[in-house]
């Protein structure tokens, strides 16, 4: 009977933008486990020619990265199964969101972390909270920039570990304007748009309440076992505490159509869902003549973020969600706001109006479809 080997642990460090110092803390971290006598390799480390950075892999192993032909160009990946041959006890992997080249036999270095994990093999990682894919829609509006590696919460919601490395907006742009993160003319560019104070002041306030949702869910769910922290400059790391709350349990239902909006109700509801520890559900009602193509992406979507799907076939749409969110013991419901109509069917109620009058004993979002 061969060796059983238990599943490795992840610890993510989390930022909201480059530069405050992720990769800096996680090799610093491996340095210490290595003087420790830690058998330790680095999977993958982008350097993004940071002088201070690349000093800290001095001393470290690293496995040679994979190169994938793809458009006639080659490009460097992690070698995840060379890794797997080495069997380390510690893997540090930089830029858990990153997506592999076509090619390679995973889509995203998530995936290829979590064949580490399944192999018994620790991981230390690094990300920025914008690669949530629930924040996804939220970060659009704010910064102006839709990102497009993204990472599904409940990949971030298993890691055993978290720390958050924080820096204020005004000191990160401070390094940036002395040339430590990015080169100065890359870095000017960088100021004028993407990492202006507002954004960077928004999406740390994002980090900060991902992490206070973390302390809050993972304590009271294994607070032996699991660790939050938050780290900044020159600052001990600080862990919170939190009490379990004894609040009813909510059930949160997600109405899917063929619109393009469902992806944001999607995020939407599944953000609500986590921050309320909820059971989260999804259902189509099936009608003649919808674009199946789009459902099925939207459904395979919310499966992938670990969201409940259902299908039902019934003509009389609304009453056929009030009926299923009733069976399930739904608390919330969440829909996209229905088209508009004609002026001769404006008497009519729309499906929304007629779901909030048969869901009275539940709560009923609207969720419009913004545009920048």
């Amino acid at each position: 009977m061969g060796e059983q080997r238990h599943k490795g642990r992840l610890k993510v460090y989390l930022g909201y933008a480059a530069g405050v110092g992720k990769t800096y803390r996680m090799l610093e971290e491996a340095q210490g486990l290595q003087r420790q006598g830690v058998n330790l390799v680095v999977g993958y480390f982008e350097p993004h020619g940071r002088k201070e950075t690349i000093a800290m892999t001095e001393g470290l192993e690293f496995v040679p990265r994979r190169v994938i032909a793809y458009n006639n160009t080659g490009f460097e990946e992690m070698d995840t199964d060379a890794i797997l041959r080495r069997r380390p006890a510690v893997a540090i992997v930089d830029e858990f969101a990153h997506t592999n080249v076509p090619g390679s036999e995973r889509l995203k270095r998530w995936q290829d972390v979590h064949a580490l994990l399944d192999a018994g093999i620790d991981v230390i990682t690094t990300m920025n909270v914008q690669h949530l894919e629930s924040l996804n829609d939220q970060v659009w509006h704010v910064t102006g920039v839709r990102v497009r590696e993204t990472v599904p919460d409940w990949v971030i919601d298993d890691a055993d570990e978290i720390v958050f490395v924080d820096l204020t907006p005004r000191a990160l742009r401070n390094r940036l304007e002395r040339g430590v993160v990015y080169a100065p003319d890359k870095a000017q560019k960088a100021m004028d748009n993407f990492f202006t104070e507002t954004n960077l002041s928004a999406l740390r306030e994002m980090a900060m309440r991902h992490t206070a949702h973390e302390v809050e869910e993972k304590l009271a769910a294994a607070p032996a076992t699991v660790r939050v922290e938050a780290v900044s400059t020159g600052a001990e790391g600080v862990v919170a505490e939190a009490e379990p709350d004894q609040r009813r349990r909510e059930r949160i239902l997600i109405c899917l159509t063929g619109n393009p909006s469902s992806a944001v109700l999607i995020r939407r509801g599944k953000r609500v869902a986590d921050y309320l520890q909820a059971d989260c559900l999804a259902i189509h009602v099936a009608a003649v003549g919808e674009d199946r193509e789009a459902i099925e992406r939207h459904l395979s979507f919310a499966r992938n973020l670990r969201i409940a799907t259902h299908v039902v076939e019934e003509e009389a749409v609304p009453q056929a969600i009030a009926d299923f969110a009733r069976q399930q013991n739904i608390t919330q419901i969440f829909m996209g706001r229905s088209a508009a109509r004609p002026w001769y069917r404006s008497l009519r109620e729309t499906v929304v109006q007629t779901v909030v009058r048969h869901s009275r004993e539940m709560q009923v979002t609207i969720v419009a479809s913004r545009r920048r």
